[in-house]
């Protein structure tokens, strides 16, 4: 697929897809979400890339959803423009391996929200978080309304929403909504260094790790421990457990080949 909205690079083992609609601060219409659909896939499927990083062009992350798009929309649209951006962000944050979010700008509505199906966020000082939403009559509806709880807790996702305020960076780490606040120009450097420490890791345990999180969070504890033990177990059936346990006893450097 030829993309017009976005840029797909690769380096190494790590992806990188900047949201690259500068002119509407990379506001989120459905041509964009489509492409950014497209890009998840090309990387889901590439089986030399480990982690990819998701990040805006210009003063913005993602500012929000395209308003100009949907400013007049029915209630049919408005529905099905929320199961589009909710599908594509359901996959990128279903997708086995690592996302890592560099916010360099404005997220805000939809930008906040697309942060937030990321597994880790790294903070621009000059970046803005916030679901402006009520101030345009909607709610967030890119997830805003479940992940945002799940990362801050209910009392300040919903002071944040009911209030459509806008908020800092270090607010946003204070918070817990960000895992980490850095100079604008030490952002991609930043983000690039945690991706490699990431692919340096074994990636199928990397890849159960995600997974073991994921449905741990959607269960009581005792079933989360009981799927651990599972994955747990899974991992001995690996070359790469072997590996990195032997090279670990012999005192060597470790070679991960993903079996």
């Amino acid at each position: 697929m030829e993309f017009k909205n976005i840029i797909l690079e690769k380096e190494g083992k790590v992806a990188i897809v900047t949201i690259n609609r500068p002119k509407a601060l990379n506001a989120l219409n459905s041509e964009t979400l489509r492409e950014l659909d497209a890009a998840i896939n090309d990387v889901s499927e590439d089986k030399e890339i480990f982690a990819l990083i998701v990040t805006g062009t210009g003063k913005a992350f993602v500012a929000g959803a395209d308003i100009a798009e949907m400013k007049d929309l029915n209630t049919i649209e408005g529905r099905d423009f929320s199961l589009l951006g909710n599908r594509v962000f359901r996959k990128l944050e279903n997708m086995e391996k690592p996302v890592i979010a560099a916010i360099n700008g404005f997220a805000l509505g939809g930008g906040c929200e697309l942060s937030m199906a990321c597994d880790i966020r790294i903070a621009s000082s000059k970046a803005k978080f916030g679901q402006p939403e009520v101030g345009l009559g909607i709610i967030p509806g890119f997830g805003g309304t479940q992940r945002l709880s799940r990362l801050v807790g209910e009392g300040m996702a919903k002071e944040l929403i009911f209030s459509g305020k806008i908020i800092d960076a270090q607010e946003a780490l204070r918070i817990g909504l960000v895992n980490k606040v850095v100079e604008p120009e030490q952002l991609i450097e930043e983000v690039k260094t945690l991706a490699k420490t990431i692919t340096a890791q074994a990636p199928i345990a990397v890849k159960l790790c995600k997974v073991a999180i994921a449905k741990g969070m959607q269960c009581d504890i005792d079933t989360g421990i009981s799927y651990e033990a599972e994955v747990f177990g899974l991992c001995f059936s690996t070359l790469d457990q072997k590996e990195g346990m032997t090279a670990f006893i012999e005192k060597r450097d470790k070679t991960f080949r993903n079996r």
